[in-house]
Formats: structure tokens, sequence, C-alpha cells
């Protein structure tokens, strides 16, 4: 196959749904679109809004044909996400969302059968962030449910199936706290032999495998020639660590942000022993390989606390933040991350909705849960922060500060699809990171994380 110069990447946050194109020669991306990923809350319970999002990307991609050219189609989506597919290739039931929770005796039932964190690398997580959990709650709640599915797909593979009519799972996905995987020795866990599904779990693949073309009635409606490959698709957090999978030699952290902030650290010596009562876990990378991560909702708890976007700080609201020892402690969100369970407070006065020091004062936090979860997991080496924290120099400073160690940036709107685009690569080189440096006093920021080690530890 001749080496594909521009990559749709479908991209799946559980916020946005976008498309983006990537010019595969130089890693930038020519266009991104996006629309809310809004969660329907209609019967049978709450579920994407897979419907739309489709009629979008179907626009969307032949928007972009129009106006640049798509040689090839990657796709990327947020994890904990499985479709069921009847004989039929249509869906046995609306796409579950992970969010929603599930009465205490299913829980029960559920952990009954749980596969060890030893096996799986996959902690007790909240709702149905563990796939199999979803599954087995799935199952109990319609007993027909389990007969009328011929084959589980996880979510980049549902969209990879709608446009080329292949089925698939790939190894990032199922290897994403599913609770189905041993990311150890490559293959499934105990559990789908318990809940019954080994023999209809799709064919667990690469994500840079080719999936196959587009099926004749995508090219009609799209414009798309009929022989556009699509590959078979990756989970977004491991798409923004595949630059670093395939260009990295020694120790590296990464940083994916967005709805969930992702850290994953890649040593030669492979994972450290994890504490699963902290959010961490084991991911599976586009090569199969283990690498040892953390989490906790960080773009969530931004939207909580800032209540209506980013304003700029200024050196004076920086200054009187790090002088008063304005403090914001965890968790925003306390079903997830280093801090489960503890609850949020302010150390000193609460600052005003919309003022800039507020934005410093949750910079400072982001940063310091990023680096918590850094610390969990072992991080070594340079830490390469993607999406939207990215941007943001008083979280960069602050990690740099309190970590001492380089921080590097990735320019592109979503550092996702870049990950996705290079699926097609064949030795493509990752876009250039660039050096974070501050002139924020070092000093300062040191101490201010020092204090708050120290009460988030203690809360």
């Amino acid at each position: 196959m001749t080496t594909p110069s521009h990559i749709a990447v479908i991209d799946i946050g559980k916020t946005n749904v976008k498309l983006a194109l990537v010019n595969l020669a130089d890693l930038t991306e020519m266009a991104v679109i996006t629309r809310p990923n809004i969660i329907k809350q209609s019967p049978p319970y709450p579920h994407y809004d897979v419907e739309g999002h489709w009629a979008f990307l179907l626009d969307a991609l032949a928007q972009f044909h129009r106006d640049h050219r798509v040689d090839a189609i990657s796709v990327t989506t947020h994890g904990a996400c499985a479709a069921l597919l009847e004989s039929t290739g249509a869906l046995a039931t609306p796409i579950l969302d992970y969010e929603h929770t599930y009465p205490a005796d299913s829980l029960a039932a559920y952990d009954a059968i749980k596969p060890d964190f030893a096996q799986t690398g996959s902690p007790k997580l909240a709702g149905g962030l563990n796939i199999g959990a979803q599954l087995h709650w799935l199952f109990a709640s319609d007993p027909t449910l389990k007969n009328r599915t011929a084959q589980i797909v996880t979510y980049p593979q549902y969209w990879g199936h709608r446009l080329t009519g292949v089925t698939a799972t790939d190894v990032t996905s199922i290897g994403c706290h599913t609770d189905l995987w041993n990311p150890y020795e490559g293959t499934f866990s105990d559990l789908p032999e318990k809940l019954g599904i080994r023999d209809i779990i799709a064919p667990v693949r690469r994500p840079s495998d080719i999936l196959g073309p587009i099926l004749p009635e995508i090219a009609q409606a799209t414009g798309l020639a009929p022989e556009t490959p699509v590959c078979v698709g990756i989970h977004d957090s491991n798409a923004s660590l595949y630059p670093q999978v395939v260009s990295q030699d020694g120790p590296v952290s990464v940083v994916s942000s967005g709805t969930w902030v992702i850290v994953m650290s890649m040593k030669p010596d492979g994972p450290p022993t994890l504490d699963p009562s902290r959010d961490t876990l084991v991911n599976v990378n586009a090569r199969e390989q283990a690498v040892a991560s953390a989490r906790f909702m960080g773009g969530r708890e931004f939207e909580v606390i800032q209540q209506g976007g980013r304003v700029e700080p200024t050196k004076q609201d920086v200054s009187a933040v790090l002088d008063r020892h304005c403090v914001l402690l965890p968790s925003v969100e306390p079903g997830s991350g280093p801090f489960q369970g503890q609850q949020m407070q302010w150390l000193g006065d609460e600052p005003d909705a919309g003022s800039g020091q507020r934005s410093a004062v949750l910079s400072f936090y982001l940063a310091l849960m990023t680096s918590t979860c850094l610390n969990l997991v072992g991080g070594a080496g340079p830490t390469i922060v993607e999406g939207p924290f990215a941007r943001n120099p008083e979280y960069l400073a602050m990690l740099l500060a309190v970590t001492a160690r380089p921080v590097l940036t990735n320019a592109a709107v979503t550092g996702t699809s870049i990950g996705a685009a290079m699926l097609f690569g064949d030795g493509a080189f990752p876009p250039e990171l660039e050096k974070f440096e501050t002139a924020l006093p070092v000093d300062a920021l040191r101490a201010y994380g020092d204090l708050w080690f120290k009460l988030a530890n203690v809360g």
C-alpha cells in the first residue's frame, strides 16, 4: 500500500467528537471540526448518540475530501466502551455510557468474579469504567441480550465496522482497564470465560493493521475513493503515547490531557509495582507492551472549578496565590484519581469565579495532581504534555518545578489525532516537541507544592 498523505482521524472523546485531517508529511492538522458528545438520557439507560455522531462524521468526511482530499481514515476513542453487535451488524443494544452506576447487588455479584489486579493490572473502578462490569450488568438486566449478541467490539472498532463492515478489537482498547485482558501475557484474562463471551469477542489486532477499505455506500455518501483504507484504530491515551512509542528509546513520561488526564510512564525495565487504590493501572501500548498508568478527571475538574472558561492570570495574580498560600486540595471529582474518597477543600479564601487568581490556583492543583500520578507510576525522563493542558503556562510551570525534570509540549490542537494518524506513518517522525521554560519563581512554586503534598496526603 502506498503511504497516504492526508489522514482523516475520527476522535471520539468523552466531551467532544472530532474529525481532524492530518498531513502525514509534516504531522500538522489541516482542519478540525467538533461536536459535543451529549449523552442521551432516554431508555433503556444513558447511552451515546451514535447516529448523531455518524451523520456528523459523514458530513465532515465529505467536506474534508472536497476541500483537501482524504487518503485514509484512522479512529481513536475514549476507553471503557464496547459495542454489542447482532448478526446483521446492527447494535444489539445502545452503547452504554460508562458513567452510569449500577445497584449494589450487581456490583457485589461482579466483584465475586472480577479477576485480581495482579492478573489484569485493572483496578476496581467506579460505574462502568471496567468494561467487564458493563457487560455483566447488561447481560443481567436483559437475559435475551447475550443470545442476540454475535460480536463484541471495542469502541474504535465500532466506527471501523461502520466504515468497513469488518469486526475487530484492538489491543490498546481491550487492555484499557477492562478486566478482560492480561497485559503481561498478552492474552485474555479469566473473565471472558466466566461471562461466557470468549468466543464472541472480535479478534484482537494491533492498531496499525488495516481493517479494510471503506464500504461502497460510504464512498458514495462522502465522495471518498472506494479503496480508501481504514486502520484498526486505537485508544485515545495510547494515541497520545504512540509518537513516543516509536521514537523514544530511554525512559519518558507522557501526560495526555482532556476530560481525563492520563499519565503514562515508559521505562525499559517495565512497570513498577502499582497501588490499585490510587487509580493506577496497566495500559497496553500499540506494540502490546505493558505501560504503568495513573489518571484523574482533570478536564472535568477544570470545568467544575472554572465555571465557564479559563481567565489568564496576571503575574500579580500568581504572586498573590503564592504569597497567601491559597490552595485547592483534592479531590474535586472524588470518585476517581489518586485521592479517591477525599472531598475538595480550599485553604485560605476561595478566589472569585472568573478571577485570574482562581485560574492560577486551579492550574497549580491540576499540575500537583499530575505530579502525584507521575510519582505513583515511577515517572522518569522528560514529561511530555499533550492536549489542552499543554497550553496552560501556570500548569506547566508548577509541573516543571515539582518534578525537577524537563517538560516538553506538543503544539498540536489534538495530540491524539497526530498519534492516530501516525498509525499510517511507516516511519513518520513525530512532531517536534518544545521545551517549556518559565519566568515564574521556581523556589516559590516548589514551596507551594511541598505544602500541597503535605496537606493532600494528610487529608
